[in-house]
Order: structure tokens, then C-alpha cells, then sequence
């Protein structure tokens, strides 16, 4: 088996990291990474916001517990908990948003924040790549936010990666669903 393969069959959703931020040279081989994925035409009509301050940090988890607390009770005894933090505690963040108007934005932010997880993953940093953030974003005080952080205007948040050391051991594979191809030759 080739390191691609290797790296993909390797990567996991991390959700338990050192306070040890990740380095300078290894966050930018990780966004030169994300810009190298494929977009629709060529367009790149994504945005990433890197957040590595960790008062920009407490900003953002204190907006998400106040929007949690008004969702489903799992959400909201999950954000009264002292410890919560809807990154993980990540030393790095990464908020990807996309031009609201670009029709396959979506697609091309996620492949984005795949080649970020493969990238942090080929060089042992945790990754996890999450949609729920957008709840943060979905408010008055997120919206703000976002401005606050330098998103473009028309950019709407589509995924966050969480990045930092793995603290403990990374999780087991989960079973894959093996059942999910047709072959027509």
C-alpha cells in the first residue's frame, strides 16, 4: 500500500488535543493543502480563517454555549457542562466559509477540509473536520463574528477543522460499510 493510502486509512477524528500549538511551517504546508484542492471551474471561491488566539477562541465557544443552550437538551446540557469547548479544546482552528452565491461551494469547501485532515494527518497532527460551528455563525453575535474574523461579505461559514496534537491515543477505525458499490463494467 502506497503513504496516500496509508494516510487515508490512518486519519481519524481527533477530539482530544495538547495545549502544544502546531507549528508555523506545519500550518502552512497544511493550507497550501487546502488550496490545492479541486474546485468547481477553477473558481476557489472559498475562504479560510485561522485561529490559533486563544481569547478569539473563548469569543467563539462562549457565542456556541449561548446557542446551545436554546437548542435540543443533549446540545444544551452538553454546552452548560464547565469544560465545554465546541472545538475540543484545539489549539488551531480553522473556520472555512464559502461565496454564498457559488452554486458548488459546499463541495468545494469539503474537499478543501479533506486535504486539510490528510495533510495534517501525513504530518501527525489531529484533525477533525465539523459542520456544527455553523450553529455559532447562525446568530446575531456570530454573524458579527464573522466580521469581526475578516470573512468576505456573501461568505457563509460551511465547515470548521479543528487541528492540534493527538493527546492519547488516536480512536479505532470504525467498520465501513462495505455493501455501498455498484460495479457496472
Amino acid at each position: 500500500m502506497n503513504e496516500t493510502l496509508r494516510v487515508i486509512k490512518r486519519r481519524r477524528s481527533i477530539r482530544e488535543y495538547k495545549p502544544e500549538q502546531i507549528t508555523d511551517s506545519e500550518l502552512e504546508a497544511v493550507l497550501e493543502a487546502a488550496i490545492q484542492a479541486p474546485s468547481a471551474m477553477n473558481q476557489q471561491k472559498w475562504h479560510f480563517t485561522v485561529i490559533q488566539n486563544k481569547d478569539v477562541l473563548a469569543k467563539l465557544t462562549d457565542v456556541a454555549r449561548e446557542s446551545m443552550k436554546a437548542g435540543p437538551e443533549p446540545m444544551a446540557n452538553r454546552a452548560a457542562q464547565p469544560d465545554f469547548s465546541p472545538f475540543y479544546h484545539a489549539p488551531t482552528v480553522i473556520i472555512i466559509t464559502g461565496d454564498s452565491t457559488s452554486r458548488f461551494v459546499e463541495i468545494d469547501c469539503s474537499l478543501a477540509a479533506q486535504n486539510i485532515a490528510l495533510a495534517a494527518e501525513s504530518l501527525n497532527i489531529g484533525s477533525c473536520i465539523m459542520t456544527s460551528p455553523e450553529l455559532i455563525f447562525e446568530s446575531r453575535k456570530g454573524a458579527e463574528l464573522l466580521k469581526e474574523l475578516g470573512v468576505p461579505d456573501g461568505y457563509a461559514h460551511v465547515c470548521t477543522v479543528t487541528l492540534g496534537y493527538i493527546d492519547g491515543d488516536s480512536p479505532p477505525a470504525k467498520p465501513r460499510n462495505k455493501e455501498v458499490f455498484t460495479y457496472v463494467k
